[in-house]
């Protein structure tokens, strides 16, 4: 199995800009890559390959875009490739239209060449940026294959993630198969413990942040809102940041980066914590994600609570571990069905928290449906 190592990096002034420029003309050259497959599909012809494509920025470079010798070869190569993995999938109908990535909003990211990587104790090398050091000494191992490693920037640090080549870890497993229900109340239900794992959004450091976000969100709108309605402004012409601008964009940035890695590090002890009992089998339920994203009432909820990161993190930690992994049926009634009798209670409601059941069983609705989850194939 790959597991990733993700280190800090501490670089120079003049490091840092070779980074930024490497991560923009990743971005260029992936939006220059769509604009070519569309503009190519658009006027009949079929799709081009990455190998065809690489030549053409190769013959650019001589000329229009002779700032790409500024950066490693293999950033303009790895973009390429992705561009056209993603316009492939989108055709499959795999994945949904790749979008174009824009200065604001895209991960700001770059490849290094796996084979030009050279990891020391204390330092690593990146293409035309030079030995750059590790904030963590012996955090990569020395000597062993690597796989995609990418330098990224999360707001505030940079860092670098390598891929190594690991064996799975061999637990005494108990032999107890598990049902977890996931949802927006509680993050997740277990029915093997008795807690439920909470859901990290309602907590006061989340709630504060939250607000503080909005607060930012509303300063910059009134500035924004201000520089359009000043008379030397056009439309159609790019605005010309203050410092101001700059400052809470920074801030706002800040604060996503705190709530992203709150959110992020509450789901990985929860997982961790539910791994350590060591069952042998852990079933989930599937959920329409897409489709509730589309209710406005709970697709705020549904998008802080990072569900799919949650069975994400579950599934490749099941794996590392030796146990096995189990997806019930979407259509699975794992909330309607009385875990003690069978029963179906077809007029069941959300807002029902409390399973009542004419057997004489009175349960909480999730707990009830984890029941069910770890005897999903037992039932089925």
């Amino acid at each position: 199995m790959i597991r990733a190592v993700k280190v800090r990096l501490l670089p120079t002034e003049e490091q840092e800009k070779q980074m930024w420029k490497s991560a923009g003309t990743k971005r260029f050259i992936y939006n220059w890559t769509l604009a070519k497959q569309e503009e190519n599909y658009k006027n009949g012809g079929k799709f081009i390959k990455d190998g065809v494509l690489r030549k053409e920025i190769t013959k650019l470079k001589k000329g229009e875009l002779s700032w790409l010798y500024e950066v490693s070869n293999n950033v303009a190569k790895q973009a390429v490739k992705d561009a056209c993995i993603a316009y492939k999938a989108f055709f499959k109908g795999l994945a949904e239209k790749p979008k174009f990535k824009s200065r604001k909003n895209s991960r700001i990211s770059f490849y290094n060449d796996n084979v030009a990587l050279e990891v020391k104790e204390d330092k690593v090398l990146i293409e035309k940026v030079g030995w750059v050091k590790l904030s963590e000494v012996n955090s990569i191992p020395i000597g062993v294959k690597y796989t995609r490693p990418t330098v990224s920037y999360d707001n505030k640090y940079w860092f670098i993630s390598v891929g190594i080549e690991q064996e799975g870890n061999t637990l005494e497993l108990t032999g107890e198969s598990i049902g977890i229900d996931i949802g927006i109340k509680e993050l997740a239900v277990v029915s093997s413990i008795e807690k439920p794992f909470k859901n990290i959004n309602k907590t006061k450091t989340v709630k504060k942040l939250e607000k503080k976000k909005k607060r930012l969100q509303r300063k910059l709108s009134r500035k924004y809102d201000r520089l359009k309605s000043e008379k030397t402004f056009k439309k159609g012409e790019r605005l010309k940041k203050t410092n101001n601008i700059i400052k809470l964009e920074k801030q706002s940035k800040l604060v996503d980066r705190r709530l992203s890695n709150i959110r992020n590090n509450h789901i990985h002890q929860a997982t961790n914590a539910i791994v350590k009992t060591k069952p042998s089998r852990v079933v989930m339920e599937t959920l329409n994600i897409k489709g509730i994203m589309k209710n406005k009432h709970l697709s705020k909820a549904m998008q802080n609570q990072c569900l799919y990161e949650f069975k994400r993190q579950m599934k490749y930690k099941c794996e590392f571990n030796g146990i096995e992994f189990v997806e019930a049926d979407r259509f699975y009634p794992s909330s309607k069905m009385c875990s003690c009798c069978g029963a179906i209670k077809k007029d069941l409601k959300l807002s029902d928290r409390v399973y009542k059941c004419e057997c004489g069983l009175v349960i909480d609705r999730d707990k009830n449906a984890s029941i069910n989850l770890a005897n999903y194939k037992l039932v089925v």
